[in-house]
This record gives structure tokens, C-alpha cells and sequence, in this order.
């Protein structure tokens, strides 16, 4: 299948049986399909490692047979509902709680099948692939400091009060260019500074060291779309 093929042809062949151009369509939304997961989740969900990332795959391959032409939305908008929606049954079976909508804000959104993609769609396609790639270098740059994603999915802060102050310790670090060098030449966190800086005790600190190391190394380099998910804005400040 030719890269360049267009969206809109290649969903209409993998309506009509072609599994090359369905394979290439999957292949094609992946990022898009990872960024509704793991908004849904409330935490970054990886391709290979996390459940969510296969309910989200075979919940987009439903939607390309669940698509139908003319009903005047578009087909990402009904791929993330049913993505949204695969999730929320993932999890009432697992029991698990997790950051997902309501099943009554589901309910209200559209399921009518689509139009061929627009320019706005295909935007957002290439936005959830430089998405994608940030997530990789991120990836990368944690490793450096012997942490893996799946590490800050075990060890993050399971109340909000204790994520906040978790954050507010990692602003500090990466306000600091003091703290900030020691953390990227030392790969450890700042631990005696940062207990005279913020009014969190060293062992609080240390258990979430993973946790704050991670959102301090987001903070301080340039990833302007995940500093997002932990209410930081594009231009570096914090949102309202």
C-alpha cells in the first residue's frame, strides 16, 4: 500500500474486504488511536505493554466497519466514540477505576457514521503522530534515569493532594537551574535541596522520587503536548 494513499480511499477499501488497505488505515491512526486511550485513562498508555492500547486497536477496526457514508459526522469523531465507549465495558468488567467519561456524556455523543476525512482530520492525524514521537523521545529520556513508563504507572501518587505536591516539588526543580543541572548531570533527584525548598518531607520525596524526576525531565525539556496532561501550558506556565 502506497504511504501516500488517501484516508478517505483507504477506508472505503477496508469497508469493501481489503485487509491491506484496513492493515494500513490501523497502521496509519495508530498515535490517534493511543492519544483517545490514553485520555480516557488518564495516564499514557504504550503499544505493546498496555491492555488499553488492544481494546483501542480492535475498538478502531470495529469502527471502520460500523462506518456509514453521508450521516454527516466525521469518522475519527465515531472511531473515538466507540474507542471511549470499549474502554468503559474494558473496565466495568475489570473493576478497575479509572479517569474515563460518563457513560451519560457517552451516551449524548453522536455514533452516526461519517463523511470521507477532512483537512481538519487529517491534521489532527499528523498532530497524535508528532504526539507519538514525543512520547518516544520522552521514553528515551527517562530511561537515562532508569525509569520506565511502566514505573511512573506503579508509582504515581494515587490521591490528587499527593499528585499536587508531587508537581509543585518537580516545578521547583525545573524552575531552579541549580536543581535542573544536578537532576540532568547526576540523574538523581536533588533530594536535600529540594526538602529545604518545598514543604514536603524527605520521605514523601523519596517514595515519590520516580513520579517527580519524570514530571520535573517533561517540564524542563521540550514537550509541549504531554506538559499538557499535567495542567502545563504550551508557553510553559501553568494553566488556570
Amino acid at each position: 500500500m502506497p504511504p501516500e494513499a488517501d484516508p478517505n480511499q483507504l477506508l472505503l477499501q477496508a469497508k469493501e474486504g481489503d485487509p491491506g488497505a484496513r492493515e494500513e488505515l490501523i497502521h496509519r491512526f495508530t498515535p490517534f488511536i493511543l492519544a483517545v486511550t490514553s485520555r480516557a485513562t488518564g495516564r499514557f498508555i504504550h503499544l505493546g505493554e498496555d491492555d488499553e492500547a488492544s481494546i483501542g486497536l480492535m475498538a478502531f477496526n470495529e469502527a471502520i466497519d460500523s462506518f456509514r457514508p453521508g450521516r454527516g459526522s466525521s469518522f475519527l469523531t465515531l472511531a473515538e466514540t466507540i474507542i471511549r465507549r470499549r474502554l468503559v465495558d474494558y473496565f466495568r468488567r475489570e473493576g478497575r477505576h479509572r479517569r474515563v467519561l460518563s457513560l451519560q456524556v457517552l451516551e449524548q455523543e453522536t455514533a452516526a457514521a461519517v463523511d470521507p476525512l477532512g483537512g481538519e482530520e487529517i491534521n489532527l492525524v499528523h498532530e497524535m503522530a508528532d504526539r507519538r514521537r514525543e512520547i518516544e523521545r520522552y521514553r528515551e529520556e527517562l530511561a537515562g534515569f532508569g525509569i520506565t513508563l511502566a514505573d511512573l504507572v506503579k508509582g504515581s501518587p494515587q490521591h490528587q493532594d499527593a499528585r499536587d505536591r508531587a508537581l509543585a516539588a518537580a516545578r521547583v526543580v525545573a524552575a531552579n537551574p541549580l536543581l535542573s543541572q544536578y537532576l540532568r548531570e547526576r540523574k538523581a533527584l536533588p533530594l536535600k535541596a529540594l526538602e529545604k525548598s518545598v514543604a514536603i518531607s524527605r520521605k514523601t520525596l523519596e517514595r515519590h522520587r520516580k513520579y517527580i524526576i519524570a514530571a520535573a525531565v517533561m517540564l524542563i525539556g521540550d514537550y509541549e503536548y504531554l506538559a499538557s496532561y499535567i495542567g502545563q501550558n504550551k508557553r510553559g506556565g501553568q494553566d488556570a
